[in-house]
């Protein structure tokens, strides 16, 4: 995100500001839904007026909009720009489920997060700049599935099918995970990467029944943010 935010006028908003701007109204839309959140509430909750927050957003759907590609912004500075660089496809796959799954997880960009899968009121042109920079990360992950397949560290399948499993499980965490609940964020990372990647071990390499237990035993799962 750039250094400070131009608003429709010109006039430029300090970035934190607008940045704490779309976090609140990111949080609200997720509590009462795109339809239920008022400008009104979110202008009240970022402690200005509605008209004051008509200064710097043109609409329901600009911010929106806004709130989306702050949310991938975040996503690609802390999950893809992190985990690209790395050689190995296996641990680069492991990896980016770690840190996607954290992502979700984490107070701060949950909502961020969840909404970046709520985009069914976006049309035209805004809803493909989305898409675009969604499938940055889909072709990431297609094309890692692809590399362990042709080293022989996963089982031959198909990537696509594979990098929507992959997704279909991250993203659905949050409408379960507690995070004052008995699992912790860790065990979660281990669990989920046990779950998913063991099912795709080449089967000549298959784990005797107690290996993934011991592995987590000796594993250790950064749950710092980058």
């Amino acid at each position: 995100m750039s250094q400070a935010v131009r608003r429709k006028g010109g006039v430029k908003l300090p970035p934190n500001r607008y940045r704490e701007i779309l976090e609140i109204a990111a949080r609200i839309i997720c509590e009462k839904g795109y339809e239920g959140a008022s400008m009104q509430q979110i202008a009240h909750a970022c402690g200005l007026t509605k008209a004051g927050l008509y200064y710097h957003i043109r609409s329901k759907q600009h911010l929106l909009v806004e709130i989306m590609h702050y949310g991938m912004d975040i996503f690609e500075e802390q999950v893809l720009s992190q985990v690209e660089p790395i050689t190995d496809p296996l641990e680069r796959l492991r990896t980016a489920m770690a840190k996607n799954v954290l992502m979700v997880t984490r107070d701060r960009t949950k909502e961020i997060t969840i909404i970046l899968h709520e985009h069914a009121t976006l049309t035209g042109e805004e809803l493909a700049r989305i898409n675009t920079r969604k499938k940055r990360y889909v072709r990431f992950l297609e094309r890692s599935f692809s590399e362990a397949i042709a080293t022989g560290q996963i089982r031959r399948v198909d990537p696509k099918v594979a990098t929507f499993a992959f997704l279909g499980a991250v993203n659905w965490i949050y409408k379960w995970f507690q995070p004052d609940g008995h699992i912790p964020e860790a065990q979660l990372v281990r669990g989920m990467q046990d779950v998913f990647f063991g099912g795709l071990e080449p089967q000549s390499s298959a784990k005797p029944e107690g290996s993934y237990q011991r592995d987590r035993d000796d594993a250790t799962v950064t749950t710092e943010q980058p």
